[in-house]
């Protein structure tokens, strides 16, 4: 069993035609900085196919839109509702991103580093910073070994641990807010 993906140009077609229900699986202050409008904020750490299918009150069986940035996240969830024994999940390729671009109707709020931006940042100032060290302390060379490692193994497996880790921290939160963002 898999989950239909469709093309943001269709997806258009979908919303002028009738009331979607979708979900973002993007973290809060992603979410925030600008989504879909009529988009529900479900992060994927958080996603629970039972709990949130259980809430859709009888419309179990109706569409399940799923949205994340670029539709890479959104698949994983579809594949989550999947494994759950859930039909008629259908992932927005190309994202939020790919919405924009269709002139899908959008709300903006507050700017945000996206989470992709802060792997990197991150990960680039650990392999400065145990590159230099590694020069006058030899055992620091073993920093940037493990981040290369790690990324090595997020480009395989498509789970990135640095990302999970940065989006759990305090600037990736969003507090008081709560009317948007619905974790199940």
């Amino acid at each position: 069993m898999s989950f239909e993906t469709i093309s943001a140009a269709q997806f258009a077609n979908k919303r002028r035609q009738q009331s979607v229900d979708l979900i973002d699986v993007r973290t809060p202050v992603e979410f925030r900085e600008v989504h879909v409008q009529g988009a529900k904020n479900v992060p994927l750490d958080t996603l629970n196919p039972q709990t949130l299918m259980a809430a859709r009150n009888g419309s179990a069986d109706e569409p399940l839109y799923v949205i994340c940035r670029s539709g890479a996240r959104g698949a994983k969830a579809c594949q989550a509702f999947v494994d759950a024994g859930f039909t008629n999940i259908i992932n927005v390729d190309g994202g939020t991103m790919q919405c924009i671009q269709e002139g899908i109707p959008v709300q903006r709020g507050k700017k945000a580093i996206s989470l992709e931006r802060q792997v990197r940042i991150a990960a680039g100032l650990l392999v400065l910073t145990g590159s230099v060290l590694g020069y006058f302390y030899p055992l620091w060379c073993a920093l940037p070994a493990f981040v290369g490692a790690g990324l090595t193994f997020a480009g395989i497996t498509d789970t990135c641990g640095m990302g999970m880790l940065l989006a759990k921290m305090p600037w990736n939160q969003v507090r008081g807010n709560t009317n948007q963002t619905c974790s199940v």
